[in-house]
């Protein structure tokens, strides 16, 4: 009985980084649709050009303040710094490299894949008031959208994985990141930043940069048995 005990914990251990990879893609198959409709001018676009043209309401010097702060929410200057700091302390208490090792990894792939294909399309940002590809803009896909949500959820994942919370402050955890990449979305819509499609190849490629981390991550054996 204990064999079949400990089998079962190992084939589930096992399955994990499977289920993560088919989630990773998922998202990465709605980055391509995404992009297709992009590059090909598709229905999706219509909808980027209605959200441009919407009024924005003037805000009062303190509502700047506050819009402009929450954007920086998305920003890798500041996420980068919150994650290396958090990896750099749980290296230190629980004696590995793993979680800094993790973190270097998933901002390399971040810069590396947003940063390249910002290059390859070259798409012009909507404050321009043209939409235009291959023109040395920097706009799609969106680095605020996926850097909230693979920066964030790894945050959220190194938590809880190393501190190892009740299950509540977990789920809370895991929920924060959902409200922090809603609230960059909504931002870069409301100061018209971004093109919708932007922010909707952003988060896709973010999840699915998140989900192959930590199928990699989950993948290799710890030292800890805990971990």
């Amino acid at each position: 009985m204990a064999v079949n005990r400990h089998q079962s914990q190992v084939q589930i251990k096992r399955r994990t980084p499977d289920r993560l990879v088919r989630f990773a893609a998922f998202f990465i198959l709605m980055f391509f649709v995404i992009t297709e409709q992009v590059v090909n001018d598709g229905s999706l676009l219509v909808l980027d050009q209605s959200i441009a043209k919407w009024n924005r309401p003037t805000l009062p010097d303190w509502g700047d303040w506050v819009v402009y702060n929450l954007d920086h929410l998305g920003l890798r200057g500041l996420t980068a710094t919150i994650l290396l700091l958090l990896s750099i302390y749980l290296g230190w208490k629980f004696e590995t490299w793993r979680p800094f090792n993790l973190s270097v990894i998933s901002l390399l792939a971040l810069n590396a894949v947003v940063g390249l294909a910002k290059l390859e399309f070259g798409r012009t940002k909507p404050r321009l008031n043209v939409d235009l590809l291959y023109a040395g803009g920097m706009s799609y896909p969106s680095g605020h959208a996926s850097n909230a949500v693979l920066t964030w959820g790894l945050i959220s994942y190194l938590y809880i994985q190393y501190v190892q919370p009740r299950s509540g402050v977990a789920r809370a955890a895991s929920f924060y990141v959902v409200v922090i990449s809603t609230i960059v979305f909504c931002v870069s819509i409301f100061r018209n930043t971004h093109w919708l499609s932007d922010l909707l190849g952003g988060v896709a490629i973010g999840t699915a940069l998140l989900m192959l981390i930590i199928a990699v991550d989950r993948s290799i054996p710890s030292r800890r048995s805990n971990l």
